[in-house]
């Protein structure tokens, strides 16, 4: 795990979790995992509201943003939410000068038989219509269809953008493993399956991750170090308002705009230290915790 990944928080957010991480079984030998946010966090999730209040209050700032180049982008909504949860992201790229769409497959109930064949097909479909590469969004659960999908399709999938998605560490450390197994079916465990779900996809790929998300410990959003083409954006954000936090949003955004083959990796030089960190650039970090 990256060096930034590591740093310490603040004591109050330290004690909403043990200091111990426990052993992940299913992970590589030498591999923690960490205990899933506390209660504290857990509270905080009630700012989501604020966020999209601060995304009402600083939208004209954010119209000023350079246009995007009109490319299709699916966004896939977390688990137990529907496309009303991406509605705010989606109006966003769409004032932006993006094409976005979404996913259409009603609540997300988890990978039940036909959901990822359906994302599939969703996202041939979106290639065939604009004869272009398709960006893929994901919230939560939803980063992991948009990371596996880039796996399957490489060829058809421009980038891959996640915000608070636990592609690492072991699923029970997050707050919703138990609703996961519930709706789903699946059990969490599946050792071959999470090995899987750790390896990044063979495009551009961007984690936008919070240290104060109350459902998904944020380490298990961290790409790991040896990929250039992955990276970690850190924000101030609740789990449940990240899709509607004008920090993330706005990094969204910047990265979408990103040419494919001339890819570059978020930089928080000038104005941008003062709102973002980067695991990918530990020289640009301040602990501000």
């Amino acid at each position: 795990m990256p060096r930034s990944a590591r740093s310490a928080t603040a004591p109050g957010l330290a004690a909403s979790r043990s200091r111990h991480p426990v052993p992940d079984a299913d992970a590589p030998a030498g591999h923690e995992s960490p205990l899933p946010p506390g209660p504290w966090l857990l509270m905080l999730e009630a700012r989501a509201p604020w966020e999209l209040a601060a995304l009402l209050a600083v939208s004209p700032w954010m119209h000023r943003m350079p246009a995007g180049d009109g490319h299709p982008v699916l966004v896939f909504p977390g688990l137990g939410a529907s496309d009303t949860s991406t509605l705010a992201v989606r109006q966003f790229l769409q004032r932006q000068g993006f094409t976005p769409y979404p996913w259409e497959q009603g609540l997300n109930l988890g990978p039940r038989p036909g959901v990822l064949e359906r994302c599939r097909e969703r996202l041939d479909a979106l290639r065939r219509r604009h004869r272009e590469k398709v960006s893929l969004v994901g919230w939560s659960l939803g980063g992991i269809y948009a990371r596996e999908l880039a796996k399957e399709a490489p060829d058809e999938v421009r980038c891959v953008v996640t915000l608070g998605t636990p592609f690492t560490g072991h699923p029970r450390a997050t707050n919703a493993w138990r609703f996961y197994e519930l709706v789903s079916g699946h059990q969490t465990h599946d050792a071959e399956l999470l090995a899987e779900v750790r390896r990044p996809p063979p495009v551009p790929t961007t984690s936008i991750y919070s240290r104060t998300d109350g459902i998904v410990a944020w380490e298990c959003s961290i790409n790991p170090p040896g990929h250039p083409h992955t990276e970690n954006i850190e924000v101030r954000a609740s789990h449940l308002g990240m899709g509607m936090n004008p920090l993330a949003l706005y990094a969204i955004a910047d990265r979408l705009r990103q040419d494919p083959a001339h890819w570059r990796r978020f930089d928080v030089a000038g104005a941008r230290r003062w709102f973002f960190k980067v695991a990918h650039q530990p020289h640009a970090l301040v602990d501000a915790y």
